[in-house]
This record gives C-alpha cells, structure tokens and sequence, in this order.
C-alpha cells in the first residue's frame, strides 16, 4: 500500500550557488558518497540539485518534513548495481522515519541545464 508520495523541482543554478560558496553547505546537505559522485560528473549541479530535490521529496511523502532531528545529510541518494537511483536513510533521520522493515522508497530524478526534479514513493 503506497503511503506517501513526494515531489519536488529546483532551478539548478541556485544549488550550483550554494555548493560553490565555502559555507559548507555541501557538506551539510550531501554525504560524502553523494560529494564523491556528483563532483565526478560534467555537470555535476545538476546532480546535485537532483540529489536536494530527491530529499525533499522524501520528507514531503513523509509527511513530517524537517523535525526531530532528521538531517539532510541523512537521506543519501545513491544508485543500485544497475544504476537506478535508490533512497538510503540513516542516523536519526533514520528512527524518525519510523518505516517498517518491509518499506520500500521509490525514488526517480529528472534534470536538464535550468531544473532538476525528484519524485519519491513510500510503500509499506
């Protein structure tokens, strides 16, 4: 049974500001595999935008959005064995989350040059 669905779009270039300065804003958001595989792309913003889209997607089929504790950091985007974009959560966003072991995320990203764009859904 299909018990949320997220979805959201970003411009590119507003992710490209935030991770060029040095405020540490990548390393706040993204971990460090996440870092590892955008920053080895052509155009590696877009990835990253993907990647922040993909997370708040997930917190809106949560339905929580950002409370006790959950962290950006925490919901990694990462591919399976066969490329396909997978969800992995841990740390306190983790507990929060409060899915059964059964759950499953879907998650599908989409991004050209101006936008990028994340849809997620939770089954249990």
């Amino acid at each position: 049974m299909i018990t949320g669905i997220g979805i959201d779009l970003i411009e590119v270039d507003r992710v490209a500001e935030k991770v060029s300065k040095e405020t540490g804003f990548r390393e706040l958001v993204f971990s460090q595999r996440e870092i590892d595989y955008c920053e080895s792309k052509a155009n590696k913003f877009e990835h990253y935008a993907a990647r922040f889209a993909a997370k708040e997607a997930f917190l809106k089929a949560l339905g929580t959005g950002w409370t006790n504790g959950t962290s950006f950091k925490e919901v990694e985007i990462l591919h399976d064995s066969n490329g396909r974009p997978k969800l992995e959560l841990s740390g306190t966003t983790a507990i929060t989350a409060r899915l059964s072991a059964n759950a499953k995320i879907f998650v599908s990203l989409s991004h050209v040059k101006a936008s990028a764009t994340a849809l997620v859904i939770i089954e249990q």
